[in-house]
């Protein structure tokens, strides 16, 4: 073990956990956006834009997310080529976070929406009565609203994209457990990568964690 984790290769490691953090940040936060959207979208009262972001939610909540990331990497370049008859390579990268965001997007749906679901009929009723329309009474009233209900079930969406994220390794991504893979190829011996790496994912998770408590403690207070 002190062979293969030298500062070096711990640097390597790091750097795949930067890695992997980052793209969860970033599936994070554009999936927050595509939640916010289709969970209003699901709860419009126009027919084609509901049954739209419902079907939405159930192909990317009912399909794994390997099988996700697989088809834009190596899928998406033959439909692109049949329909323009030219060859393109995927960058590992975007397509691990395109993945990720429209996944993490559909589970943020669901969230989203209970959390507006469990805002007051009155206060929708007030906003009915003052004549304010669907989506400024959405984005301005009822969702900073519902925002605070959602925070721990978004923690651990958090948290299951970070683990998520090494599966972006199949594709080539340059990721913790890629950059794991490495070094047990490398060195012929997994056991100190693997652990390492377990107690990346647990120190992330945990800081994580701890920050989420002192958010909601703050919240809980401004209420």
């Amino acid at each position: 073990m002190e062979n293969i984790l030298t500062q070096a290769n711990i640097l390597f490691l790091l750097k795949g956990a930067g890695i992997s953090l980052a793209l969860a940040i970033g599936a994070l936060l554009i999936g927050m956006v595509i939640g916010i959207l289709m969970a209003a979208g699901c709860l419009s009262k126009t027919k084609i834009l509901n049954w739209l972001c419902k079907g939405y939610v159930e192909l990317f909540r009912g399909t794994p997310m390997l099988l996700q990331i697989m088809f834009f990497y190596l899928g998406v370049p033959v439909l692109i080529r049949l329909i323009t008859g030219t060859r393109v390579r995927m960058d590992v990268y975007m397509v691990a976070l395109t993945a990720l965001s429209l996944n993490s997007g559909a589970y943020q749906c669901e969230l989203f929406r209970a959390g507006i679901q469990g805002v007051e009929k009155g206060q929708w009723e007030a906003c009915e009565t003052l004549g304010i329309g669907y989506w400024p009474m959405m984005f301005k009233i009822i969702l900073p609203q519902a925002f605070k209900r959602i925070i721990p079930p978004l923690v651990s969406e958090f948290i299951t994209l970070i683990k998520d994220s090494s599966l972006a390794s199949c594709i080539g991504a340059g990721e913790l457990m890629y950059n794991v893979q490495v070094l047990g190829v490398e060195y012929y011996d997994y056991l100190a990568p693997l652990i390492a790496a377990g107690v990346l994912y647990l120190t992330m998770t945990l800081v994580i964690s701890w920050l989420s408590r002192i958010l909601e403690r703050r919240l809980s207070i401004s209420d």
